[in-house]
């Protein structure tokens, strides 16, 4: 029996939030002995997308698995990256069965231990894949076979799917935590069958932006409702993310820490 701490980075955006993660990771990865870390990839190519090149940028970084959400295939490249990185890169498993890469994946850890991620996407106010909630039920028991310690990117908007999401797999997962927002929340809690919970893990990315983006072209878009094109920001960026300590046997989550870093 041993205690795993799995640490969740939320979505990187841009090379602001690859420079935060090169900043401040390694210092929590020594202070904390961190045994596995994943991140939300899917708004690191310069605020849309994936690419090869980038996913291999953050994997050199220390990160162990890349999740995904609804801007995976922002770039045409995305796709040259799943086949890649096949074991390490997913994406939210209720897309069409036809759609490159898969949905969850088995990692062996540093340690030696494997780690289920599990990636599924909201539907409100989303695009309107296939239920998450059944496309979970489907493929729980076959992760679970592998292994008890599981992972859950949750990637959708709205805070009441992403609970009733929780109260679903709680017991059958280790931990579920959000991303899409790029705000962090701070509703960290466990669940009764011992699933640990956060809505969103935050971004990491541009500190002085509207999520991310330029302040300046989102500000112009509410203010006059055309469709000004957003911009990656640009400037020092935040670290955002939450370690999740985990019984290495039961599966169970002990302890939810949320994780914020502000820049100089």
């Amino acid at each position: 029996m041993g205690t795993l701490r799995i640490l969740f980075l939320g979505d990187i955006v841009g090379s602001s939030g690859r420079d935060a993660i090169r900043k401040y990771l390694p210092e929590l990865h020594q202070k904390r002995a961190v045994d596995f870390i994943i991140a939300n990839g899917e708004n690191a190519a310069h605020g849309f997308g994936l690419t090869p090149t980038i996913a291999k940028e953050i994997f050199d970084l220390g990160i162990d698995v890349i999740t995904g959400g609804n801007h995976t295939w922002d770039k045409k490249e995305g796709v040259a990256a799943f086949h890649q990185f096949p074991d390490r890169l997913i994406r939210p498993a209720n897309y069409p069965p036809e759609t490159t890469g898969k949905g969850w994946t088995v990692v062996t850890s540093k340690s030696g231990h494997k780690i289920g991620v599990i990636n599924l996407m909201g539907r409100i106010f989303m695009d309107p894949l296939d239920c998450p909630f059944q496309t979970f039920k489907k493929m729980i028991e076959t992760v679970r076979k592998e292994t008890k310690v599981i992972l859950l990117d949750f990637h959708g908007e709205a805070t009441s799917e992403k609970y009733a999401m929780a109260n679903y797999v709680d017991g059958q997962v280790s931990a579920m935590v959000g991303t899409h927002t790029h705000v962090q929340t701070a509703d960290d809690y466990i669940f009764p069958k011992g699933t640990g919970y956060l809505s969103d893990a935050g971004m990491n990315g541009p500190l002085h932006s509207i999520i991310g983006m330029k302040t300046e072209i989102i500000l112009q878009r509410f203010l006059t409702k055309l469709p000004h094109k957003m911009e990656v920001a640009e400037g020092p960026g935040m670290f955002h993310g939450v370690i999740f300590e985990i019984d290495s046997d039961s599966g169970k989550c002990q302890s939810v820490e949320r994780i914020r870093r502000l820049p100089d």
